[in-house]
């Protein structure tokens, strides 16, 4: 992150005390900075939430040496952040209005283990919802190119990897199943074949 550089240059290791420097308290730090103002204290007060039990560290760490070249990179900074923002809002509420018809789906997908939001949204992007174009759940798992080859010849298997598909597709169902099998109390991981080998290991 352009804006950790710029921290570190002038020798201010917020990233030391916050694991977001862009979260509310890192940014409310960082407006400061931008405005001018240098104390340590005064910036550490500026803590919200679970940061304000860490204000001894935070003045530890904005012990540093911030010059007006650096306000003014931490400002650019920042204004690149908040239009990328603005951008990303406007996307996710075209996107949003796009997926309203299929909202209902999606919210059906969800209700399976393993199945986010954003992973029901790619499975019907990308397969649809008309089952009926597939015979059978094999025929879907095979166009999904989800099915390990078949590469036998003399009683020797060469290979058993799974053809190339749509990208999109493929990751986001591999995403939801080991989420899924990891998922507790589901009968999804009581078919993790590792959770299997575990319990074999246990009771040898």
């Amino acid at each position: 992150m352009r804006i950790q550089k710029t921290l570190e240059d002038a020798n201010l290791k917020l990233d030391s005390v916050l694991s977001d420097v862009m979260g509310k308290t890192g940014r409310a730090i960082l407006k400061a900075l931008v405005e001018g103002e240098s104390d340590p204290r005064r910036l550490a007060d500026l803590a919200q939430g679970n940061a304000r039990k860490k204000k001894a560290d935070l003045i530890a760490a904005l012990q540093g040496r911030i010059r007006p070249h650096h306000r003014r990179l931490i400002k650019l900074h920042l204004g690149l952040i908040q239009t990328l923002e603005t951008a990303l809002r406007e996307l996710d509420a075209d996107v949003g209005k796009i997926l309203a018809p299929i909202q209902e789906c999606a919210g059906l997908l969800t209700t399976m283990p393993g199945v986010s939001e954003i992973a029901a949204h790619v499975v019907l992007a990308e397969i649809g919802v008309d089952m009926a174009r597939f015979p059978s759940p094999a025929h879907l798992l095979s166009w999904a190119t989800l099915c390990p080859r078949n590469d036998e010849s003399a009683g020797k298997r060469r290979s058993t990897r799974m053809r190339k598909g749509s990208p999109w597709l493929k990751t986001t169902l591999i995403t939801a199943a080991w989420a899924a099998v990891r998922t507790k109390g589901t009968y999804l991981q009581t078919r993790n074949p590792i959770r299997h080998e575990r319990t074999l290991a246990e009771i040898r």
